[in-house]
């Protein structure tokens, strides 16, 4: 018997393929993407309360923007149209290198757990990175 006008073979998995697929896993850089997304807005929020500060700061927020686009690059997924950098504040206080300090302590210790459990393939850019924010908080010293 044949269908008048059908011209593409019927396949079963295709009857019942909705597209209904759950999202894929966030995977375990995700949180590493956002942080350094939003170490850059830090650095450049403070930049914009303090111009005088883009020579020392400039750099740095630059390499959290690099290591988000690796990091994405590895994970495999695009960056969305508005990054979350652009919503941070100046650090409060009076104190704004201090605060950017604080935060790039923070930042290396989350990406020296994320170093210590990831698989082999990922352990280098994330000991880069690690190092790279140990380094941050020495300029900010």
């Amino acid at each position: 018997m044949v269908l008048g006008g059908a011209t593409a073979p019927l396949a079963g998995c295709d009857l019942f393929d909705r597209g209904d697929d759950p999202p894929p896993a966030p995977d375990p850089l995700e949180p590493l993407v956002a942080g350094a997304l939003d170490l850059a807005g830090r650095h450049r929020a403070a930049i914009a309360a303090d111009p005088g500060l883009a020579d020392r700061l400039t750099p740095i927020a630059e390499a959290h923007e690099a290591h988000a686009a690796e990091l994405r690059r590895v994970i495999g997924r695009t960056p969305p149209t508005a990054s979350p950098a652009a919503s941070a504040s100046a650090p409060a206080g009076s104190e704004p290198l201090a605060a950017l300090r604080r935060a790039e302590q923070q930042g290396r210790q989350v990406a020296a757990q994320a170093c210590a459990a990831a698989p082999a393939e990922r352990a280098a850019l994330l000991g880069s990175i690690t190092a790279a924010r140990a380094t941050h908080v020495e300029v900010l010293a």
